[in-house]
C-alpha cells in the first residue's frame, strides 16, 4: 500500500513502517556517534515505544551496551491498515539491537495492569538475573486500576479559572486565540489517577518484592515544568498536579528501595502526539525551536535522553539536583536568554509571518517524523507492506 499521513485535528491517524524505522535508526546512528559510556547493564523501561521512552532505551542499549526489556501497548498492523508508530519502531530496535549481538525483549500489552508487571518480572528472573536502571516514560490518556477495574480519564485543563491566551494550528499555520474552562474536582483527581506516580510506584513495589532489582539499583520518571507563559495550562492545571504527584512520590520510592534512588528527570520541550493537542503549546514549541535553533543549542529526544545519562546518572561527580531534587536537563531551554527571546517574539505572531517569525516548520517536521513520515532518504511514493519485514 500506497501510506501517506492522515491527520485530523492535530492527531495523525496512521504511520509509516518504513520511516519510522528509518528514524529509530538516525537515532542509533546518533549515540553510535556520540559515544560509548559505561553505565547500567540491565534496563527496563516502562513506556518504550516513542519519545523519550524509546530515546532512553537506544541510548542505553546502543550507548552503554545494556540489554534492554520494554513494556508498551502499540497497535499491530493487518493487511488492510498499518500498525502504530510504537509497534514499527519497537520492531526496528530489536533488528538493530539484534545485529550487535544485544539482548532486546519487548511486551506489548496494557503496563498499568499486574498481568503484565508480573511478565516483566518472570522475563526478568529468567533471562536478565535483575535488573539495575528502570526508566519510566508511560504516557497515556486513560489508566484501568487494576485492583478495582475502573477506568480513569485525564484532561488538558487550567485550574480555578478560565485560561486565554494565543495559540497556533501548526498544520494550517492559523494563529488564533483560544480560551479553556477550568477542570472539576473530579477531573483533577482523575489525571493524578493516570499521570501520577501511583503506577511508578506499583511497578518498583513488585520489582523489588519480586527481588529482581540489584542493589543500588535506579528508577527515573519523566517531568516537565516549563515557562511561566504556559503555567496556566500545564505546570499550574491539571497535568501540573499529576506531575507534582509523580514528584512526591520520588521521595516515597526513595524510602522504599533502600539503598537504590529514585529521580524525577525534568525534560525539555518536545513535538509528541500529547502537546500537539495542548492549546498554547504548539506555538510555544515553534518559537522555542527557532531561538534554541539559532543559538546551536536544540535538542530532540535522542540528543536529551544521551545527555541525561552521560551528564546526569553517570556523572562522576554525584548527580546534580534542582532545590527540590530533581534532575534538571531543561536547562537550556529555560536558559534566560532563551526565555527571553521567546516572550520578545510571543505577541508578534500573527497568521501571515508565522512562517518567518517562528520555526513552525521545524514543529511540522517533528510531529511528521513521530509517524515516520518526512524522514530523510524514504520513497513515500514506494508500494510497502504494513508489517515491517
Amino acid at each position: 500500500m500506497i501510506i501517506k499521513p492522515k491527520i485530523r485535528n492535530n492527531i495523525c491517524m496512521n504511520a509509516h513502517p518504513v520511516g519510522c524505522a528509518e528514524a529509530v535508526r538516525k537515532d542509533i546512528s546518533y549515540v553510535k556517534k556520540a559515544g560509548n559510556f559505561s553505565g547500567p547493564k540491565n534496563v527496563l523501561v516502562v513506556g518504550a515505544s516513542t519519545g523519550y521512552g524509546l530515546a532512553a532505551r537506544i541510548s542505553a542499549a546502543f550507548g552503554g551496551k545494556a540489554s534492554t526489556l520494554a513494556a508498551a501497548f502499540e497497535k499491530e498492523p493487518t493487511e488492510k491498515r498499518p500498525g502504530t508508530a510504537g509497534w514499527y519502531n519497537t520492531r526496528a530496535f530489536e533488528q538493530e539491537a539484534a545485529k550487535e549481538g544485544l539482548y532486546a525483549k519487548s511486551l506489548n500489552g496494557d503496563a498499568f495492569s499486574h498481568e503484565l508487571k508480573q511478565q516483566a518480572i518472570d522475563i526478568i528472573k529468567e533471562e536478565m538475573g535483575q535488573v539495575d536502571l528502570v526508566i519510566y516514560s508511560l504516557a497515556s490518556p486513560m489508566r484501568t486500576d487494576p485492583d478495582t477495574g475502573e477506568t480513569y480519564r485525564s484532561v488538558l485543563k487550567p485550574i480555578g479559572e478560565t485560561y486565554t491566551n494565543r495559540t497556533l494550528d501548526a498544520m494550517s499555520g492559523e494563529v488564533g486565540t483560544v480560551s479553556i474552562e477550568p477542570a472539576e474536582e473530579q477531573e483533577i483527581a482523575n489525571t493524578v489517577k493516570v499521570m501520577g506516580g501511583e503506577d511508578w510506584m506499583l511497578w518498583l513495589r513488585a520489582l523489588k518484592d519480586a527481588g529482581v532489582l540489584s542493589e543500588g539499583a535506579k528508577t527515573v520518571a519523566f517531568s516537565y515544568i516549563g515557562p511561566e507563559l504556559t503555567y496556566p495550562v500545564y505546570r499550574h492545571g491539571t497535568i501540573g498536579k499529576a506531575k507534582e504527584h509523580l514528584e512526591k512520590t520520588a521521595g516515597e520510592l526513595n524510602e522504599l528501595l533502600g539503598s537504590g534512588s529514585a529521580f524525577v528527570s525534568v525534560n525539555k520541550a518536545v513535538v509528541t502526539r500529547a502537546s500537539a493537542v495542548i492549546p498554547v503549546v504548539p506555538l510555544y514549541l515553534s518559537l522555542l525551536f527557532r531561538v534554541m535553533k539559532g543559538k546551536g543549542i536544540h535538542e530532540g529526544c535522542i540528543e536529551q535522553m544521551y545527555r541525561l545519562f552521560t551528564e546526569r546518572l553517570l556523572n562522576e561527580n554525584g548527580i546534580p539536583l534542582d532545590e527540590s531534587g530533581r534532575i534538571r536537563i531543561d536547562d537550556w531551554e529555560m536558559r534566560e536568554d532563551v526565555q527571553k527571546e521567546i516572550n520578545a517574539l510571543w505577541d508578534k505572531v500573527t497568521t501571515e509571518n508565522v512562517e518567518t517569525i517562528t520555526d513552525v516548520k521545524g514543529y511540522r517536521k517533528d510531529f511528521l517524523q513521530l509517524h515516520g513520515f518526512d524522514v530523510e532518504g524514504v520513497d513515500y511514493d514506494t508500494d510497502v507492506s504494513p508489517f515491517l519485514e
